[in-house]
């Protein structure tokens, strides 16, 4: 089986690693145009540009796929080379460009989708990061037959996999890479012999989940310590939970509820830092104490609570806030 591949990051690469560890054949790949990165900000390619690479496989870059759209050309000579590959599916995972029609017709098969969600839950383009921050138990990967809207295909294989009281959507994302990668296998296989027994999306238990913005850091000390913990893990690694103290930004990498009340709040607001230990620095929220485990300076290394200390003058007493634009920027 001929396959065609469009993704771009880490999520993309494991599945493309896969596929050719399966020994599918791989004769063109699609991911976005190189983008600056580092702190030189230079041009740096795609893991699956890198990977593609690597294996020595084709690789086409359009800035869109939209025959009427702004880069008419590139799509042009995008079609060109898909029509070329006369690939029998093709394997598409947090690609970043919308597949126009004629790219969903392209392939015999059709395009199939990995998605890191249970489907219909967290439709769109962050569904790691609200699964943590929702609170919720599991998620999982659908393959998806891809159509016209978003996130809406039939669903042709799911798989649960349980969220740990712990997980970031880092470690979330590393599992979740695995399991995609082989239930595309699995999915692909079974396409090869007619296996596949497509069923479409229940109507009820939709949710979006919407992307990641950077003002989405600032922690809100007036929410509850359960909330802002899970968020912490949900923007672990990106964009990294944010507050400050006197003007400078702090990032907080790891934190957790108080379960045992240690100390009395007393009179406490939301923010401030009701006693500062090598265990961890407690803080007040709207309601309970969060205790801080993981921290990082602008500028500086992730360091555990009492590393952090060490180079950094806390107080109890002291209030944190929230950061500033400028503060969330320069962390």
């Amino acid at each position: 089986m001929k396959i065609i591949f469009a993704g771009t990051p880490e999520f993309a690469r494991v599945a493309l690693e896969g596929l050719l560890a399966a020994g599918f054949e791989i004769p063109l790949v699609l991911s976005q145009p190189d983008r600056p990165a580092g702190r030189g900000m230079k041009l740096q390619a795609s893991p699956v540009k890198q990977c593609a690479l690597a294996h020595g496989l084709a690789v086409a870059q359009p800035r869109s796929l939209r025959l009427d759209g702004k880069f008419p050309e590139d799509a042009a000579a995008a079609r060109a080379a898909i029509r070329a590959a006369n690939a029998d599916a093709m394997v598409v995972a947090a690609y970043g460009l919308i597949l126009p029609q004629w790219v969903l017709d392209a392939p015999r098969l059709g395009c199939f989708n990995i998605h890191a969600s249970l489907l219909p839950r967290w439709r769109g383009a962050a569904p790691i990061h609200r699964a943590i921050e929702a609170g919720d138990q599991h998620t999982g990967v659908t393959i998806m037959q891809m159509d016209a809207g978003l996130d809406t295909g039939d669903m042709l294989l799911v798989e649960r996999l349980p969220i740990a009281a712990d997980d970031s959507t880092g470690s979330l994302h590393d599992r979740l890479a695995v399991l995609g990668g082989r239930l595309m296998v699995e999915a692909l296989e079974m396409a090869a012999c007619g296996g596949l027994r497509p069923v479409p999306q229940p109507a009820d238990g939709v949710t979006y989940a919407h992307k990641i913005e950077k003002a989405e850091a600032a922690i809100n000390w007036a929410l509850p310590a359960a909330v802002i913990a899970r968020r912490v893990r949900a923007f672990n690694p990106f964009p990294g939970a944010s507050t400050a103290l006197a003007g400078e930004a702090i990032k907080v990498w790891a934190a957790h509820v108080e379960t045992d009340s240690v100390a009395d709040a007393g009179a406490a607001v939301p923010g401030q830092v009701l006693a500062v230990e090598p265990q961890g620095i407690r803080v007040m929220t709207g309601d309970g104490v969060l205790v801080l485990d993981e921290l990082q300076r602008a500028g500086g290394k992730r360091l555990p609570a009492a590393d952090f200390l060490r180079g950094f003058a806390l107080t109890p007493g002291q209030v944190l806030d929230a950061p500033t634009t400028a503060t969330v920027a320069a962390a």
